[in-house]
């Protein structure tokens, strides 16, 4: 996978649509989306970044990487043919901890208790169940539950707070009454792609306050339980 990647910063526009899968997309930093058909007609050079922090799940991997406040996730698929990229996104942190927070209602129906989304299949409802459950522990602040739901290697960044989060830095701030501008917000439409052992899952929100969100999520089941290992936020900005 890491050859891959490599290969993918510094492909030219002829030999990059080998290694796009045919469901990708790039989301940049704004929130723009792409298909594989429209960021292959005029594909922008990726910035050079930090050292990549890496993982694969099976068939499924990521890599990650900074350059200031400028955060890279590309999520990888391992298919017969070899590793293509599934999704390409870029989240903006904020130069200052954010005064409001997007959010779903106080009473959070949805994702806590439902989401307008109808699973295809038993992985799929069981990552929908873990993920309200996830929601439902944020919105409350129940920092013994959420330990429970994401990974050690958890990251979180959101275009609507100044940080990045580890699992454990988001257990802090619960325990300390902060959310950081990261806050359950209410989901509008979402896409899984399923591999033994690990769920793909994009999706759309719209908070109570701020700009749409265009979410990309990694679900992987270990011990037994489904848990999520990032989630890269970006806000859509009004064109």
């Amino acid at each position: 996978m890491l050859q891959a990647d490599a290969a993918f910063v510094q492909a030219d526009r002829a030999s990059l649509e080998n290694l796009l899968d045919e469901d990708f997309t790039f989301t940049a930093s704004d929130g723009k989306t792409l298909t594989k058909s429209e960021f292959l007609r005029n594909p922008p050079q990726p910035p050079s970044t930090s050292a990549p922090k890496a993982f694969v799940y099976g068939q499924l991997g990521d890599v990650q990487s900074t350059l200031g406040r400028l955060h890279i996730l590309r999520v990888w698929v391992n298919r017969p043919e070899g590793w293509k990229t599934i999704v390409y996104q870029e989240v903006l942190s904020l130069p200052a901890p954010p005064k409001v927070t997007p959010s779903a209602a106080k009473d959070c129906q949805n994702p806590c208790k439902n989401v307008p989304y109808v699973p295809k299949n038993d992985a799929e409802m069981q990552v929908l169940t873990a993920y309200s459950r996830l929601e439902t522990a944020a919105m409350a602040r129940n920092s013994t539950v959420f330990a429970t739901l994401v990974a050690d290697e958890f990251i979180a960044a959101s275009s609507a707070s100044s940080r990045t989060f580890t699992k454990q830095q988001r257990i802090q701030g619960f325990e300390q009454g902060r959310m950081g501008g990261l806050a359950p917000t209410p989901l509008v439409s979402a896409q899984f792609f399923d591999f033994p052992g690990a769920v793909l899952m994009r999706s759309e929100h719209r908070p109570e306050h701020g700009n749409p969100l265009h979410v990309t999520r990694i679900w992987i089941k270990r011990g037994g339980r489904w848990m999520e290992t990032l989630s890269y936020q970006t806000a859509v900005e009004a064109r």
